[in-house]
């Protein structure tokens, strides 16, 4: 049996806003609006969401708590694999859209609800992230799309709520933010261009620091446990360090790449903590895993990465993947040194009882205590071998070649 109860998916922003006016009023569904926090929002934020979904008209409203378990379930392997798509993006919305996406179809099956309902547009990665979970989790509620469906523009839905006795500030409009534990991004004109930067003003975290800074990041088994002298769980830590990170203006760019639909996109971001702790991460596990186990590393976080961003969180290689990515860590602990500058940070260096450069076996560059220089005469003339054939045999056929028009 059907009934109008519809779950929206609210930030509170232009587009979620539209939603509940278009949802209640031409639709005539009874709204439950719920946002999901995957530690973007203080308490007092939280709020602000509510009283304003109340404001706009929903009978309910409420906020999921996923932090933990989005840490837990995803941006720990992110860590792990050191992901940044195209080399720049450290997925700050792609990871949090699925769990998000989890929280809600899950809510929407607890009251009850024969609607789910979202606001992502019809040229964006969302509509497909949010579709996908609803439709494996809850495969029995309609999904509902207003803004997809009707392809409307921002300035349209504005005119449309103003209509229904809400004002909306185009100046803040007109940028779309979505804040995370893993990061911020920035939609606006500028993005839809390929040569616009964003104004300083788009950006939440402005630069208010410019005094250097050094900190100390504790990493135990590849999860970071504590900044400076302070023991933190991994969730705290992130959201310190981006605390004091943020007010240096650092983990800004602007990433350029293929979405779920085929097209590209351009979208700028914020993620100091990110930013920090991958680039610190990493080179920590310079020191302390083997060339092969970096090497299949990368292979494999890129992949771990690629289908995140494309929404396959469910495909069953990817418990495959988490499996060989947690295994790896088990020696990439110790501290990580960084100094914070206005823009940008510097990787200093590290302490770990698992330095492999403090093998005692050689100083790079300096003195070997393993070995004796006819060793590594012996070992290069080895090693040079399969090179050697080559080049013999195909000498040896180049040089027939040109002393003949043809050869058997």
């Amino acid at each position: 049996m059907m009934n109008n109860k519809v779950v929206l998916a609210f930030s509170g922003g232009l587009d979620t806003s539209y939603c509940v006016k278009y949802l209640k009023h031409d639709k005539n569904l009874e709204v439950h609006s719920a946002i999901v926090n995957t530690g973007g929002f203080s308490p007092e934020e939280l709020q602000e969401i509510e009283t304003k979904a109340f404001n706009l008209g929903v009978s309910s409203h409420i906020a999921l708590e996923e932090t933990d378990n989005y840490y837990q379930k995803i941006i720990k392997y992110l860590i792990f694999g050191n992901v940044l798509k195209n080399n720049t993006y450290p997925l700050s919305v792609s990871a949090e859209r699925i769990y998000q996406a989890i929280a809600l179809a899950e809510y929407a099956q607890e009251v009850g609800a024969s609607y789910i309902a979202h606001g992502s547009t019809g040229a964006g990665n969302d509509q497909v992230r949010f579709d996908l979970v609803f439709q494996l989790i809850a495969p029995e509620i309609k999904i509902i799309t207003p803004i997809r469906d009707q392809q409307l523009s921002r300035q349209a839905e504005i005119e449309y709520l103003a209509k229904h006795g809400v004002n909306i500030d185009w100046k803040k409009a007109q940028y779309s933010i979505n804040k995370g534990l893993w990061g911020t991004s920035i939609g606006g004109a500028e993005t839809l261009t390929s040569h616009a930067p964003l104004p300083e003003e788009a950006y939440p975290s402005p630069l208010v620091e410019t005094t250097p800074k050094q900190i100390a990041l504790t990493f135990e088994n590849g999860e970071l446990v504590g900044l400076d002298d302070d023991n933190l769980a991994p969730v705290e830590a992130i959201q310190k360090l981006e605390s004091i990170a943020s007010k240096y203006a650092i983990g800004r760019d602007m990433h350029i790449g293929d979405t779920i639909i085929g097209i590209k996109g351009r979208v700028g971001f914020e993620a100091a903590a990110a930013s920090i702790i991958i680039k610190a991460h990493h080179t920590l596990e310079k020191h302390t895993l083997s060339k092969w186990q970096q090497h299949w590393k990368q292979q494999l976080g890129d992949w771990y990465g690629m289908f995140i961003h494309e929404s396959q969180y469910f495909e069953p290689v990817m418990r495959n993947i988490e499996g060989f990515l947690q295994d790896s860590q088990k020696t990439v602990s110790g501290k990580v040194f960084v100094e914070l500058l206005p823009y940008r940070f510097i990787v200093q260096g590290i302490d770990s009882p698992y330095d492999l450069m403090k093998s005692g076996f050689a100083d790079y560059g300096e003195i070997n205590k393993q070995w004796t220089g006819d060793d590594v005469k012996g070992f290069t003339k080895i090693l040079a071998n399969p090179m050697k054939i080559f080049k013999h045999v195909n000498d040896k056929v180049n040089s027939e070649l040109q002393n003949s028009d043809t050869y058997d």
